[in-house]
């Protein structure tokens, strides 16, 4: 059915303009990019898709890519609607489950009452959508411009895995991808939200410095685990928020320890205390220890996270207790 839809925007539109096509339970979506905004064209190309016995509606969505600033420039800030206050929950190298965190502390935030929204911008690498148990549903466009967020658990959410296949690679250049992150933030109908977390990708690179330029963040969560490797990577996070006038609201200490369900005793597998005195040592706020644990992992693979799951948990109150020092 892929290479059907491509074949017949490819009656309309450029190989190269066609950034990405989906196709779910009876919806299309062309994704367009860098070419400018055609009425006529996507008009023609929906009335041809709709003739399809299988496809019920088609959206089709221009994109265009935009530059990132340099740390020096005046940015134009995004305009993200009917939302108070924004954290981006980041880290400095992958693998330290900073995505596993951002949506427990999302769950977690929104347990005490606020109304609570988490964004995936960590779009090389999205996983919210598994997490939240919507992977495989297409983002939906009623008027063809603005996306309606996905609710998972008593809270909104939106990821770029929406729309592209799971197993696509998006080979994309930084100004591309802050382009539809970009769009994707800006043009969700989100209703009144009092946080949204932003989980980010990993790293130091164009799209954290934009995401930080060009958005109002209230603040930023640095996720680590506590070896030395790992602390090494967290340093030049917190740095590189301080740089751009992102004040830093803590850091977390992921994978902290190991408690043995058999026989109780305690592990440090990873070594110990060292996201404590890294913050410390940096002079920001050292915000808790989520222990590992199998549990943690498995719910979140099967798209329901540990403070959903099981609220009276340990393990989710280590998650709460956080979420209680942010608010």
């Amino acid at each position: 059915m892929q290479d059907i839809l491509r074949q017949t925007a490819l009656k309309y539109f450029k190989d190269e303009n066609i950034a990405s096509i989906n196709f779910n339970n009876g919806r299309a979506i062309v994704t367009l990019q860098n070419t400018p905004e055609n009425k006529e064209l996507a008009d023609k190309l929906k009335e041809e898709l709709l003739n399809f016995d299988n496809i019920e509606k088609v959206n089709i969505i221009f994109t265009v890519a935009k530059s990132a600033p340099s740390l020096q420039a005046e940015p134009e800030m995004w305009n993200v609607k009917n939302v108070k206050k924004i954290y981006a929950v980041a880290s400095g190298k992958g693998g330290v489950g900073k995505s596993t965190t951002a949506v427990n502390l999302a769950l977690a935030i929104a347990s005490l009452g606020k109304k609570v929204a988490i964004f995936d911008a960590d779009i090389y690498g999205p996983s919210i959508p598994t997490m939240l148990g919507y992977e495989n549903q297409p983002a939906i466009s009623l008027d063809g411009k603005t996306f309606e967020p996905f609710e998972a658990y008593g809270m909104q959410s939106m990821s770029i895995g929406t729309l592209i296949d799971r197993d696509t690679p998006l080979i994309w250049r930084g100004s591309k991808a802050c382009g539809a992150i970009e769009q994707l933030l800006t043009e969700v109908n989100w209703g009144e939200i009092d946080v949204m977390i932003l989980d980010m990708p990993p790293g130091t690179g164009d799209i954290q410095i934009t995401v930080s330029q060009r958005l109002k963040l209230d603040g930023a969560i640095i996720v680590s685990t506590p070896q030395d490797i790992a602390l090494i990577d967290a340093v030049k996070g917190v740095n590189m928020f301080e740089k751009v006038g992102v004040p830093v609201l803590g850091v977390i200490e992921n994978m902290s320890y190991y408690i043995c369900p058999k026989c109780g005793n305690r592990d440090d597998i990873f070594g110990h205390a060292g996201a404590r005195e890294t913050a410390e040592r940096l002079g920001v706020k050292f915000l808790g220890e989520i222990p590992l644990n199998y549990t943690i992992r498995s719910h979140a693979d099967a798209g329901k996270p540990i403070v959903y799951a099981d609220p009276t948990s340990e393990y989710a109150e280590a998650y709460i207790e956080i979420a209680k020092k942010l608010i």
